[in-house]
């Protein structure tokens, strides 16, 4: 897809969120507990973030991970680099990101990466889809997001509804230079809902 060429300008707001969203992923996996973790990323495009944090992190052994994205082109583009780099434990899902039994098999997680969907995706489906998010994790996991912070800018919403859904707040990244990135970090505080949404957590609008 033509829009993934922004990533090879080191300057866009593309790129400047991966960097962002890589340095979270691998703090998030030097601090996650001792033994196996899980690790699913809903809308994983060619799995950029995971893939470019996994082949050289200590714990790369511990992950078993599940990128999960519908765009066949993108899924398999990031099927080929998981190989490459001989991760084994990394799945690539050719499905629908939206629906919790497109991955339920993968759950619960300690990590979980909700990258490039909060700004496409109305904002009573971004709060569903934060109000899903404790019943996808294990106790003390870390969720990472994203969203641009054009006007009207809905990002301190979403950090409320992640307190409210009790997360605390780990980090927030909103460089100054761009408008067009945030990164957030939160992690699971307190006991994770029971049952899994049956319902799709959201619906992609219309470029």
């Amino acid at each position: 897809m033509a829009w993934h060429a922004a990533y090879d300008d080191p300057s866009s707001s593309l790129s400047v969120r991966l960097r962002l969203v890589r340095g979270h992923l691998s703090r998030a996996l030097d601090l996650a507990p001792a033994g196996p973790v899980r690790l699913v990323s809903l809308c994983a495009g060619q799995g950029r973030d995971v893939l470019g944090v996994l082949p050289g992190h200590p714990r790369r052994h511990d992950v078993s991970a599940v990128l999960v994205e519908s765009d066949p082109h993108n899924a398999a583009r990031a099927r080929q680099h998981a190989a490459e780099a001989g991760l084994a434990q990394v799945e690539v899902r050719e499905a629908d990101a939206s629906r919790v039994d497109s991955f339920a098999d993968a759950l619960p997680v300690g990590v979980l990466l909700l990258c490039g969907i909060f700004g496409n995706v109305s904002s009573s489906d971004i709060q569903r889809t934060v109000a899903a998010a404790p019943a996808l994790c294990a106790p003390g996991a870390t969720v990472l997001w994203t969203r641009h912070r054009r006007a009207p800018d809905l990002t301190p919403q979403v950090r409320a509804w992640f307190r409210a859904s009790g997360f605390d707040e780990v980090a927030f990244d909103a460089p100054e230079t761009s408008a067009l990135t945030c990164v957030g970090v939160h992690r699971l505080a307190a006991a994770p809902a029971a049952g899994l949404p049956g319902e799709a957590l959201f619906t992609f609008r219309d470029s």
